[in-house]
This record gives structure tokens, sequence and C-alpha cells, in this order.
């Protein structure tokens, strides 16, 4: 986990400016296209939309699934390593209705996301059309009120993300 930590670190340095520490390793593995939404729990409706900014400040609670380890390269977190994505999608639900309760994001990045690096620092990562961070990410991002959350689907499983600024 600390050389996942690291290696995001490390790319995101490389990358200049954008989201130090991404929430991705890089841009996008396996080429420019994103990766097809077809679970229930990505927010549709919000992809639907024409982008609302060029720049928007976010934080992410990622959930993945052990068919998705490979994109970790060796750093999947335990929890993923044991969970079908149906599972995934459960635990996703689960975290939108809490945060739809009014649960407090950062408690429920800090105890459930599995990109440690984020869950960690509790920092917020700085998104642009061109920043080094899966295209799924920078789709969603983009496209939410400051204030709202929603979820997309990337190579790295689910990423419920809310926008700050």
């Amino acid at each position: 986990m600390i050389r996942l930590a690291i290696a995001i670190v490390l790319v995101a340095a490389a990358c200049g400016p954008g989201s130090p520490g991404g929430p991705a390793m890089g841009n996008h593995l396996g080429g420019p296209d994103a990766t097809p939404q077809s679970s229930p729990v990505v927010s549709a409706e919000i992809l639907s939309r024409e982008p609302l900014a060029n720049t928007a400040s976010v934080k992410h609670i990622l959930v993945s699934w052990k068919d998705l380890e490979d994109a970790f390269q060796g750093h999947q977190d335990p929890r993923a390593q044991k969970r079908t994505k149906a599972e995934a999608e459960a635990e996703v639900k689960s975290l939108v209705g809490q945060l739809k309760a009014g649960g407090d994001f950062e408690a429920l990045m800090k105890a459930n996301s599995e990109d440690l690096g984020s869950a960690q620092s509790n920092r917020a990562f700085t998104v642009t059309p061109d920043a080094q961070l899966v295209i799924e990410f920078r789709q969603l991002s983009l496209r939410l009120n400051v204030g709202e959350y929603g979820v997309v689907q990337s190579d790295f499983g689910f990423h419920i993300i809310k926008r700050y600024e």
C-alpha cells in the first residue's frame, strides 16, 4: 500500500500541475477512451450534462473489486481483493445512502476509500480537462455542481466524487 501511495505521488509530481497524489496512476490504462458505464450505481444523469467548469476541486471514495487487480499492479486494497463487482455496487449504494442521510463525506472517505493516498491525506484534487487523472474521473468531476456528489466507474473501480469548488 505504501508503494502504491508513493507511485501515485511520483506520477503526479512528474506530470506537473493538476492533482498531487491523484486518484489514479497516470492518465488512463488501455488508451484514451472512457470505461463503459454499465453499472446502475453510476450517475448517468450527471455524466449526460455538459461540463459546468474547467476546474473543479474534488474528493473521492474509491471502491474496487477483485477483477480489477491488474490495474493496481499488485497493490490493490485487501478489501477489494475479496469483493465481487456486485458486492462493490452494494457498498457504493450503502455509502451513497449514508451521504443522502447526511453522512460526512470526509469521514466516509477516510474509513472506506481504497485510494489510501487521498483517504489518509483528506486532500482535495484539482481537476481540469487535461489533468493526469483517469478520463472518467475528469468527466464526472467537471459536471458536478459545488456540493454535489456522483458515482463513476473506471479501470480502478467506482469513484464516489464530491465537488468542493
